[in-house]
């Protein structure tokens, strides 16, 4: 993912789904060690629904 891509989509989480930053912060620390896409991540850990998760998968097949 592009590094402006990459903003507009820590953007999208944090204004659009509500996900705090801290959330965030802790499931890219765990894909350092467990490489593996964010958001599913971000499920895994419970930071996220199954409806986020489906609005954030829309997200990144318009980006």
């Amino acid at each position: 993912m592009a590094p402006a891509t990459y903003t507009q989509f820590i953007r999208f989480l944090q204004e659009d789904l509500a996900i705090s930053a801290p959330s965030i912060a802790m499931a890219i620390r765990h894909r350092e060690q467990d490489p593996g896409p964010l958001p599913m991540i971000l499920w895994q850990y419970g930071l996220i629904t199954l409806e986020q998760l489906d609005k954030i998968y829309d997200w990144l097949e318009t980006a």
